[in-house]
């Protein structure tokens, strides 16, 4: 059985590892030259909710990349601004480290391979094309590109190619393939008819910042700065894809956060008032190159799809991360990834699909996004274990634990321990 992985994010290498693990031969097709996208840029871990989460996935035998990310982690239990015990990866070294774990598992890895066509067979998706014009058959495929960009987006939705980490001048625009089989895509919005949301943050050179600021970056991890009142804009907030972070706090301030770059924890910020400030006198942007003045824009190709992450209306095609829903951060695309790889194995074995139940924060999350991205409400809210409306929800319905002994007796409860890494080909 072969699975194709079309994008190589954290969700393309979730939905990879675990169709691995089921015992299917995976290639991954990736446009640009890494693995990860904005995994590269990312780096926030275990930050509220996504601690029960990443226990959880664990648990189910869904731990690889989670695993990976703490041994890169860089400070641990760390607390900023509406956030608790968040974990830092490095974001310079974590590429290589999940490209080394992937290869040794036998999977393949196209890179600079843009996927831009499908050719169907009924209902179902007989093979793709690349760009250069090959043609690639697979028995299931599973989704992951993601719903930034392209180039013509940045510019209609936002404030332009802010020249970010995805880099489509460069490797090509970003193609949705369900909507190439005839599927339409669900498209967020921020406000009303103003479709899409800026990514929430920007990341400067360490080198650039004062001493004694790179000091305190490398000692705790965090640095907080008060931005001077005639500066301070809270409307800018409304924009932000990262809701858990669009809080007053994040409009006041100046927070960054030690990545192996200084995360700044904003989606833009004019340079020249940026070095109005104390010990940023000098500072540099590294991505996105225009953080004086845009961002990426996301949330713009979301396809329908079920719980069990099937693109609804195709036989064959799953879905995962942003392109499964409005969902924020690494370890939502993770657990949206490891249940679509595996899934799309079981679906071509004629299986049951497995269905993450509820009393798992995991399978709540997927079932209540698809749930709200169905109503005008709901398509303006972001969805993540950290915060904002469903961290509120975890919090409310008792899925928030921070005992790994307490997660690991509920999943295996549930006669779910190990899930995913059961052979089944």
């Amino acid at each position: 059985m072969k699975i194709v992985i079309i994008g190589g994010g954290w969700s393309g290498c979730a939905a990879a590892i675990s169709a691995r693990k089921a015992g299917a031969e995976v290639e991954i097709f990736e446009k640009t030259d890494l693995l990860l996208g904005l995994g590269n840029v990312g780096g926030i871990m275990r930050n509220n909710g996504r601690y029960t989460a990443a226990e959880e996935l664990i648990a189910l035998g869904a731990g690889d990349l989670i695993n990976i990310t703490d041994a890169n982690t860089l400070h641990k239990n760390i607390d900023f601004p509406g956030h608790e015990h968040a974990w830092l990866y490095n974001v310079n070294r974590i590429e290589p480290a999940v490209r080394r774990h992937i290869e040794k598992m036998g999977i393949k890895i196209r890179f600079v391979s843009r996927v831009v066509d499908v050719n169907m067979e009924g209902i179902g998706i007989k093979g793709v094309y690349l760009s250069n014009g090959e043609y690639i058959e697979a028995d299931a495929f599973v989704e992951t590109t993601g719903s930034t960009g392209p180039m013509g987006n940045c510019l209609r939705y936002g404030n332009g190619c802010s020249m970010c980490i995805l880099r489509c001048p460069a490797f090509g625009p970003r193609v949705s393939i369900s909507y190439r089989a005839g599927i339409e895509d669900i498209k967020g919005e921020r406000q009303e008819d103003v479709f899409g949301a800026f990514s929430g943050s920007c990341k400067l050179e360490k080198d650039s910042l004062s001493e004694k600021i790179v000091n305190q970056l490398d000692e705790t991890g965090v640095v907080v700065l008060k931005v001077p009142p005639e500066d301070i804009n809270t409307d800018k907030l409304k924009q932000k894809v990262c809701q858990q972070y669009a809080l007053k706090e994040f409009a006041e301030n100046i927070v960054l956060l030690d990545t192996g770059h200084a995360k700044l924890m904003t989606s833009y910020y004019p340079l020249d008032k940026l070095r109005k400030i104390e010990g940023l006198e000098e500072a540099k942007f590294v991505d996105p190159y225009a953080g004086g003045k845009g961002n990426s824009i996301r949330y713009l190709s979301v396809a329908p799809r079920s719980n069990q992450m099937k693109v609804v209306g195709l036989d064959n095609l799953f879905c995962a991360g942003e392109k499964s829903g409005l969902f924020v951060g690494h370890t939502e695309a993770i657990t949206t990834g490891s249940l679509a790889g595996h899934n799309a194995v079981r679906n071509e074995l004629g299986m049951p699909l497995l269905t993450l139940p509820r009393n798992l924060a995991t399978g709540d999350i997927i079932a209540y996004a698809n749930e709200k991205v169905q109503t005008t409400e709901g398509r303006r809210n972001r969805y993540t274990f950290a915060g904002a409306e469903y961290f509120k929800r975890m919090k409310d319905n008792g899925l928030y634990i921070l005992e790994s002994e307490e997660i690991q007796k509920k999943v295996r409860k549930l006669e779910l321990d190990n899930i995913f890494n059961q052979k089944l080909v």
